[in-house]
């Protein structure tokens, strides 16, 4: 069967499961796309990888990278295989330089094992036409949310709570105020708490400073 590349193009909080997050992949070269629910561990894993922040201690996914390494393993590639009752299966794709061989994995740990090793990730036909969302369809979806909010605006203008603007943007950390080397304590401690959304953010401010 036919595969059919596919490449990340977010990951944030799912709106319909507390406590999960929605992985999102695009159809490369094409309009279509994958979401898909995952859990707040997982999620936390590919985060750091796409981020490309090394934590201080190695998570279950980088045991794995370390374990295939050591026994001289490599992974092809990753394919989201199958959807069944609204379940995503998935395999890796292995060698040992022999012999080529699948591990069967849920698409979120396959997903963050593939990314440590830089190998694509795949789907089939058939899973990206059942689950799958054409880019129009979120246009128009978008298009309907947009006039939503600015119903909701006009009828909350006496409202005495003043709502906040969708356009606001959201307070930056006071970090321009912060010296390099205070800036490096924090992303170690960040780093240690295993707060990896703060240590990306002291990592970007670092990166702008150093040029």
């Amino acid at each position: 069967m036919k595969k059919i590349q596919l490449e990340i193009l977010g990951l944030s909080s799912s709106q319909s499961q507390s406590g999960s997050f929605a992985l999102i992949l695009g159809e490369k070269g094409g309009n279509r796309r994958l979401p898909i629910i995952i859990g707040m561990f997982e999620a936390q894993s590919i985060a750091i990888q796409i981020e490309k922040i090394s934590p201080n201690r190695p998570l279950t996914h980088d045991l794995f990278k370390s374990f295939a390494e050591h026994v001289h393993v490599v992974i092809l590639e990753v394919v989201i295989s199958d959807l069944k009752e609204g379940v995503f299966y998935s395999r890796i794709v292995c060698s040992d330089g022999a012999t080529t061989f699948d591990i069967d994995a849920r698409p979120s740990d396959a997903i963050a094992i593939g990314l440590r090793f830089g190998v694509p990730i795949f789907t089939v036909e058939s899973v990206l036409s059942e689950a799958g969302i054409i880019l129009s369809d979120l246009d128009e979806a978008e298009g309907e949310t947009d006039d939503e909010d600015e119903d909701d605006d006009e009828d909350d203008t006496d409202s005495d709570s003043p709502r906040p603007s969708r356009a606001q943007p959201e307070p930056r950390d006071p970090s321009g105020q912060v010296s390099l080397d205070e800036l490096t304590k924090m992303l170690a401690q960040a780093l240690e708490k295993e707060d990896y959304e703060k240590a990306a953010k002291i990592r970007d401010e670092l990166n702008k400073r150093n040029g």
